[in-house]
């Protein structure tokens, strides 16, 4: 979960990396929190596209299923558009 203090310690961080560096452990936080940070935009991303359903000009229903790498569209029986 990303809270305001979390933003706040990045861009602490990040501007103390811009100033004068970080020590080992300020890096190993640095990275810990981006690594939450991004995880968590990645889950919110995946679920906002996993509700979206597309509905063609004949208004079609079919939605996207799979990730990236293997993505198929499901078609419902009824559609002008099963093979």
């Amino acid at each position: 979960m990303i809270t305001k203090e979390m933003i706040q310690r990045i861009n602490e961080l990040a501007a103390k990396k811009k100033d004068s560096g970080l020590t080992s452990a300020e890096q190993k936080e640095q990275n810990e929190l981006r690594q939450e940070y991004l995880g968590t935009i990645r889950q919110r991303l995946k679920h906002t596209l996993d509700g979206i359903e597309i509905v063609d000009e004949p208004k079609q229903a079919f939605t996207l299923m799979g990730d990236k790498d293997n993505l198929k569209v499901m078609i419902p029986n009824d559609s002008p558009y099963q093979q």
